[in-house]
C-alpha cells in the first residue's frame, strides 16, 4: 500500500511537471506565431487548447484521489495541494497562450507597429520566469525563485510602458488603434503569466519549507 501510494504521488508531481511544459509551450509557440505572422502556427496553439483542459482535469481527479484515499499528512499533503494550486496557474497560463494565438490572424495582416514594441522582450522575461518557477518545483531548488518579486516588477512596468507607446501610436494615425489595442491585450495576458509564475513560485516554497510565502 505504501509503495502504491508513493508511486501515484510521484505520478502526480510528473503530470504537473507535463502540464507546465505544455502550457509554456503554447504561450511560447503563441508568442512566436505573433511575431512571424503565422496565423497557421496560431492556430496550432489554439487546437491544443482541449488537451490543455484534458490535462487539467485528470491532475486534479489524481489528487483529489490521493487524499480520498490516502488522508495524506505534512509534507505530503503540502505536496498534493502545491500541485492542485499550480494547476490551476498552469492552465490560465496555457489558455492565454491560446488567447494571444486567436489575435495573430488579425495582426498578421500588416506589418507590425514599432516592432512589436517591447512585446518580445517580455514575453521573454515571462518564460523565463515559468521556466525557473517550474525548475523549481522539479528540483525543489527554492534558489531559482528568489527575486522574483523584482523580476515580476520589470513585468508590469513593461507593460505599462506598451501601454503608454501604443497610446502615442494611435494619437498619431486612428487607424492603429484596432493593432494597438491588440498589442495592450498581449502585454495584460503577459503580465498576467507573469503573476501566475509568482503564484507557482509562492506554491513550490511552501511545499519544501512549509512557510508560506508571497513573491509579488
Amino acid at each position: 500500500m505504501v509503495n502504491k501510494y508513493r508511486e501515484e504521488l510521484k505520478d502526480l508531481k510528473d503530470m504537473v511537471q507535463e502540464q507546465g511544459v505544455f502550457a509554456y509551450g503554447m504561450l511560447s509557440l503563441a508568442m512566436t506565431a505573433l511575431q512571424d505572422q503565422d496565423p497557421e502556427l496560431a492556430r496550432q496553439v489554439h487546437a491544443r487548447r482541449v488537451e490543455l483542459a484534458e490535462r487539467n482535469l485528470a491532475i486534479e481527479e489524481a489528487a483529489l484521489r490521493l487524499i480520498a484515499l490516502y488522508q495524506p499528512m505534512a509534507r505530503d499533503l503540502r505536496s498534493i495541494v502545491c500541485a492542485l494550486r499550480m494547476n490551476v496557474a498552469l492552465f490560465r497560463i496555457g489558455r492565454y497562450g491560446k488567447d494571444i494565438a486567436n489575435l495573430v490572424e488579425g495582426l498578421s495582416e500588416k506589418p507590425h507597429i514599432g516592432n512589436l514594441m517591447n512585446l518580445p522582450h517580455m514575453a521573454d522575461l515571462v518564460c523565463a520566469m515559468i521556466d525557473d518557477a517550474l525548475k523549481a518545483y522539479r528540483t525543489e531548488d527554492i534558489v531559482l525563485i528568489e527575486g522574483m518579486s523584482r523580476r515580476d516588477d520589470v513585468v508590469d512596468d513593461l507593460r505599462y510602458a506598451i501601454f503608454r507607446e501604443s497610446v502615442t501610436y494611435m494619437m498619431e494615425d486612428p487607424k492603429n488603434i484596432t493593432r494597438c489595442m491588440d498589442y495592450v491585450m498581449v502585454a495584460r495576458y503577459l503580465e498576467r503569466c507573469g503573476d501566475y509564475a509568482c503564484d507557482i513560485a509562492e506554491q513550490v516554497c511552501y511545499m519544501v519549507t512549509g512557510e508560506r510565502v508571497e513573491v509579488k
